[in-house]
């Protein structure tokens, strides 16, 4: 058997971190009601989520408070979130619990897996990417999130007129993201350059005090054409 030309792309590079007793009693007891096991083939939204919605997929949700913050406000959609690291999916499923969030489920998978072969092609109405890690070290640009292969993958998997969202809080990332968004040919910037922050994307904590202090964040949208 041949080897691939290519390295596979990946979506993250796991750390260890400190999952709290409540943490892990969530994801114990909580992942079988909220969450979706990986598995190849693609899901049927309208009968995960018992409805037929436009459905946003979340990629590195953190601990997941703007994903359950989003989820509450815009009852009418889908979400879809993805996120490795076991702190933040215990997180999110105890906010999804006590919000009682029937719009909201997640996968602890590598993204770019669920996206090869869970996701159908065209079937998402919109996808998000809010503060992926900078990895600002040059050396280590390799292992950012955004990257040419990762677009056209998501790319393909949003249905026409549905967007890619990405948020930054490093002016050179933002500037490579426009970029490899820009060089995409099934996508279509939605305006000059950076685009303002839409309502549906809460200010954390962490950026409220980041733009007291002066420092920028830049959001970058994209329309599938």
């Amino acid at each position: 058997m041949s080897e691939p030309s290519h390295p596979p792309i990946r979506s993250f590079v796991l750390r260890q971190g400190r999952v709290s007793n409540a943490q892990r009693r969530a994801v114990d007891t909580l992942s079988s009601v909220y969450g979706i096991p990986y598995a190849p083939g693609a899901l049927d939204f309208a009968q995960i989520f018992g409805r037929s919605a436009p459905t946003i997929l979340e990629i590195g949700f953190g601990m997941g408070e703007t994903t359950a913050l989003i989820a509450k406000a815009h009852p009418e959609n889908n979400y879809l979130a993805i996120e490795v690291h076991t702190p933040g999916v215990g997180s999110l499923l105890k906010l999804i619990a006590e919000g009682e969030l029937a719009n909201l489920r997640l996968i602890q998978h590598d993204a770019v897996e669920v996206l090869e072969h869970m996701i159908a092609p065209a079937a998402l109405a919109g996808a998000h990417i809010f503060f992926p890690d900078p990895w600002p070290k040059k050396r280590h640009h390799k292992r950012r999130l955004i990257q040419p292969g990762l677009v056209a993958l998501l790319a393909s998997r949003l249905a026409p007129g549905a967007y890619l969202h990405a948020a930054t809080d490093w002016q050179e990332y933002a500037e490579q993201i426009l970029a490899v968004f820009a060089a995409e040919p099934t996508l279509a910037n939605t305006t000059a350059g950076y685009a303002q922050r839409p309502d549906y994307r809460p200010l954390t904590k962490f950026e409220n005090r980041g733009l007291k202090l002066g420092h920028g964040v830049w959001d970058i949208i994209f329309r599938k054409i």
